[in-house]
């Protein structure tokens, strides 16, 4: 008889972090019940599960003032499922957090208490302003510097709260959540045009700063915006982080008010059943919002309370470390063969920057160290591939913290490390960036093609390497004992390298 694995098993695999211990969300919102277990807690947060069950809790909430029996006994049965998740993948802590359906309820106590009993955990129940408070935060943990205002749409309610320098305020909540918009709108997206006009009229929206951005958060939202990049053509399929100019999005959203349901709509077989008659609800809100705050532009986050809330949860120090470079580190110590390496190649090229007295800007410098960490994480895979499978793995992985030009960097960047000046690996991801970006990345990508050949991706070796300017020459000084590096491979590695150096007359050689 075959004997499968048990809980009380040991499943922790060599490609996890040593010693990190899950960390679960269980989200009970008004459209659908959502467990997230995360690798770890820490700064940057890495899924290891996620599950969703469209219960609608909120169905009916604004005739009833009740959750629905039928609703409910849907989601304790998906919890059911949730709990034993969490008990086979050793979760350390689940935190469970109900938001707008649950908090509205007249029979919330009875709800909350089967929840309780089955997850083995207390629930809490936010507040309108504390579910704005963690949206913010969660835009914060992915996108690290941004202001503006955030907006959490969900099924019962819209939060918005200000951000600026990394603290939210003025968080407010509004009975504007799609399915409580569908059901006051008697199912007419025009006449819920209306309605959130009428109800966002006293709003923090009015005190904002003309063009500054607006932060979208939530699964309609998300739904709209892959909706938006289906039109466009959009080379990356990725919501977080995608901005879109804010008239452009607004008269995308009068078109989807317009359509009957999204029938035979481009991109509407990406968005699930449950989400497809809410998106033009969705889109009514957002167009207004964008309307009255005069935003310059959108971006999306799929980041929201979620992870604000385990966000809000570290220390200060913690709150402080870039997510894009924890999450790289990650990547370099699980599939590179020498994490030692990726520090010694950060130091070689930040050296060749200091020889040719070129300054990078914090932004440049920090997708260089990132690109660094990455340049060895194909090596497993077979060598007509490395460059493509390498490109995949930064330009659609779940790093946070980097918007779409700086995949586009770290994409091209690792297809010429691979593939050489010629590389057609990240083509399509070309047009995200600028041609500064695009020639940097050449740049990068061509200097990791001179240290590998010398080190075997080893440690101890490009340290004791420099790079120095002799009149046009840039020279790549080697200690005495590594001379018999100095051969046809690393000359031909220096050629392509010369072809996109910083100075167009300089030539490189090895001293």
């Amino acid at each position: 008889m075959t004997q499968f694995w048990g809980v009380d098993a040991d499943p922790t695999a060599q490609g996890r972090i040593k010693g990190a211990r899950p960390v679960a969300v269980l989200d009970i919102g008004s459209n659908s019940v959502r467990l997230v277990v995360y690798e770890r807690h820490a700064r940057a947060l890495t899924p290891l599960y996620n599950e969703k069950a469209a219960c609608a809790l909120g169905r009916g909430m604004a005739q009833t003032g009740r959750l629905a029996d039928a609703n409910m006994a849907k989601a304790l049965e998906a919890m059911k499922r949730f709990a034993l998740v969490a008990r086979m993948m050793r979760v350390g802590k689940v935190y469970i957090l109900a938001t707008s359906a649950v908090r509205d309820a007249a029979n919330r106590n009875e709800f909350v208490s089967a929840v309780e009993a089955i997850m083995d955990a207390r629930v809490r129940v936010l507040s309108g302003e504390e579910e704005a408070h963690y949206a913010a935060l969660g835009v914060v943990a992915g996108i690290p510097g941004f202001c503006g205002v955030v907006g959490d749409l969900g099924g019962g309610s819209l939060e918005l709260s200000d951000i600026a320098n990394g603290l939210d305020t003025n968080g407010e909540s509004f009975e504007l959540g799609v399915i409580r918009l569908q059901d006051d709108a008697d199912s007419s997206p025009k006449k819920a045009a209306s309605l959130v006009r009428s109800r966002l009229e006293n709003s923090i929206l009015g005190k904002a700063e003309p063009g500054s951005r607006f932060a979208a958060i939530g699964g309609t939202w998300r739904s709209l915006a892959k909706l938006h990049q289906a039109v466009r053509e959009y080379p990356l399929h990725m919501v977080q982080d995608y901005v879109v100019p804010a008239n452009e999005m607004i008269a995308f959203c009068e078109e989807i008010v317009s359509a009957d349901a999204l029938k035979g709509y481009p991109g509407s077989g990406n968005v699930s059943n449950s989400r497809r008659e809410l998106v033009p609800f969705g889109a009514a809100v957002l167009a207004e919002i964008l309307r009255a705050g005069r935003f310059d532009s959108v971006v999306f986050s799929a980041l929201g309370v979620r992870e604000g809330y385990l966000f809000g949860m570290l220390d200060e120090r913690e709150r402080g470390i870039d997510p894009l470079i924890q999450g790289a580190e990650e990547l370099s110590i699980l599939r590179s063969r020498s994490p030692a390496h990726a520090n010694d190649l950060v130091e070689f090229t930040a050296q060749y920057f200091a020889a040719i007295g070129a300054e990078e800007t914090p932004e440049a410098a920090r997708l260089r160290v990132v690109a660094c960490l990455l340049a060895d994480i194909g090596w497993r895979s077979h060598p007509d591939y490395r460059g493509p499978q390498s490109v995949d793995s930064v330009a659609y992985g779940s790093l946070t913290g980097i918007d779409h030009p700086g995949r586009s960097f770290l994409a091209q960047a690792l297809a010429v490390r691979y593939d050489g000046l010629k590389s057609k690996a990240a083509q399509v991801l070309v047009p995200l960036g600028s041609e500064d970006l695009t020639a940097r990345a050449r740049l990068i990508g061509s200097m990791m093609r001179v240290a590998y050949p010398m080190t075997a991706a080893m440690p101890g070796v490009l340290p004791r390497t420099r790079f120095s300017v002799d009149g046009e020459t840039l020279v790549l000084n080697l200690p005495a004992d590594f001379a018999f590096l100095d051969g046809d491979h690393l000359r031909n590695r220096l050629r392509q390298f010369a072809e996109v150096a910083a100075h167009p007359s300089w030539r490189v050689d090895v001293g």
